[in-house]
Parts: structure tokens; C-alpha cells; sequence
């Protein structure tokens, strides 16, 4: 059995076939899904995806990336929600100092929300660090209070053991398939089992057999299987370990 920790499942990419995405999840053993939003806009959808599916859990926020679509309200529309909505977490939201163009202050202001929020709520948090890993080990340690994940982590040695130390996870998906990702392998091989998620963040970041294609949830097993040969575990060992992670971190049900 095995959790997607992070998957866009909402996404329009999936509109066209998403009951068959799910059929194939399903039968590849991804028995359940963390959907996180982006946006505001894209709240309802998601609650309505994840009522109608077994399996699917909601994650609210505001990605750094959709900087342009937010607006200071929707932080108080975020926490209203929370207190109607079951969620599993509050996200993706985060920094990214990778794209052009994204307002760094008001980046921060937004994330810096979320985490108290998510702390308000005692909510994990989903968090998005692209080129922004210390500025985001800064963020969590002044807040502080807070738990969760840091999704498709690419940062360094150091880095991931100071998240380790304020209890977060780090999400493991397609890059760590690829050959060149030498750094992000040699962490995976060795960190400490109980910090370890598994994601395909579908329908991005497809693994090394599938590099430009459409992602989806099923090949969640071709992450598993590069883990389990990294750390020398069995398939099944490596699916029961990081999906009682995933399941502890969200309090999902049904996974005693």
C-alpha cells in the first residue's frame, strides 16, 4: 500500500481521464492521495474532487508561483475555510527564488501567513523551497510550533538535517530516479527512514522512464522502487515505512 504525499490530481491536465488516473492508482497500489491547492480559485474544485473519492485528501493554500492570483483577503478566506473544510494540511505554499518575476517581500508575507495559520490550526504545513531552502528553514524556525513536509526537496546534506531537527519530512519523487541527481541520491540512500515521503507531484516531474510525458499517481511505484534499491530495503519495507510517515504527518484514516 502506498501514499502520494503530493499530488495535483485537480489539475486541468487531468480533467479529460481522471476517474481512470485514479482506476490506475488504485491499481498500482496508491491507495490514497494529498492533493494540495495553489490558489484560491481552485479551492472549491479540489473540495469537491476530494468529497466524491475515496482516498483523496484536500491540502489549502497559496503557492508561491501563483503569486499574481493572490490576494491579501484570501488569507482570512483561507482560515475561514479551514474552520468549515476537513484538510489535512495547509498548502503548497512556500518560496520560490527560482522564477523571475516573483515579488521576494511579498512572497514571505504570504508564506509567513500560512505557517501560522497552519500552527493556529495545528495543521502540518505542504511546503514549496525551490532555491529558497535556508529561506525557509528561517521562516519555520521563527514561527516555530509547526510540522510537515518539504516537497521534492533539492537542497543540500545540511539543509535536510536541519529539517530533520524541526521534525519535517522531505517529499521524494521523479528526480530522484534520474542518474545525474547524485546529491538528492546520496541523501535518500542514507536520512533517517521515519523523515522519508514519497510524492510523484503529478502531473509534473515525471521519473527517468517517463521524461516528458504527462505524470500520474500510478508511477508513484517507480519511485518506490528506486528508494527501495537505494537503500538497500524491501518494496514492501519502503511502501510500509514512508506511507505510515504519510499517514502519521496527515492523520489520515485507515492506516493503523
Amino acid at each position: 500500500m502506498l501514499i502520494d504525499s503530493h499530488c495535483h490530481l485537480d489539475a486541468p491536465e487531468f480533467d479529460g481521464d481522471r476517474d481512470a488516473v485514479i482506476a490506475r492508482a488504485r491499481a498500482a497500489g496508491v491507495m490514497a492521495q494529498v492533493i494540495p491547492a495553489v490558489a484560491a480559485s481552485g479551492w472549491p474544485k479540489l473540495s469537491a474532487l476530494c468529497a466524491s473519492h475515496e482516498g483523496l485528501h484536500p491540502a489549502y493554500g497559496l503557492h508561491p508561483m501563483f503569486l499574481a492570483e493572490h490576494r491579501d483577503e484570501h488569507v482570512d478566506a483561507l482560515r475561514a475555510l479551514l474552520t468549515t473544510e476537513r484538510a489535512v494540511a495547509v498548502g503548497e505554499c512556500g518560496l520560490d527564488f527560482h522564477v523571475p518575476g516573483l515579488d521576494e517581500a511579498r512572497q514571505r508575507c504570504f508564506f509567513e501567513a500560512q505557517l501560522r495559520i497552519a500552527r493556529e490550526f495545528d495543521l502540518p504545513v505542504i511546503v514549496h523551497a525551490r532555491k529558497a531552502v535556508d529561506a525557509v528553514i528561517s521562516a519555520l524556525r521563527d514561527i516555530g510550533g509547526l510540522r510537515g513536509v518539504v516537497h521534492s526537496f533539492s537542497g543540500s546534506e545540511q539543509q535536510a538535517e536541519q529539517l530533520w531537527k524541526l521534525g519535517f519530512c522531505l517529499g521524494i519523487g521523479g528526480p530522484v530516479t534520474y542518474d545525474r541527481a547524485q546529491r538528492l541520491r546520496r541523501i535518500v540512500a542514507t536520512m533517517p527512514i521515519e523523515f522519508l515521503l514519497l510524492e510523484t507531484d503529478a502531473p509534473d516531474q515525471p521519473d527517468a522512464f517517463h521524461r516528458g510525458e504527462r505524470n500520474e499517481p500510478s508511477r508513484l511505484t517507480v519511485v518506490r522502487d528506486c528508494v527501495a534499491e537505494l537503500r538497500g530495503m524491501s518494496l514492501d519495507a519502503l511502501a510500509d515505512a514512508t506511507s505510515r510517515n504519510a499517514a502519521l504527518l496527515f492523520t489520515l484514516p485507515d492506516f493503523d
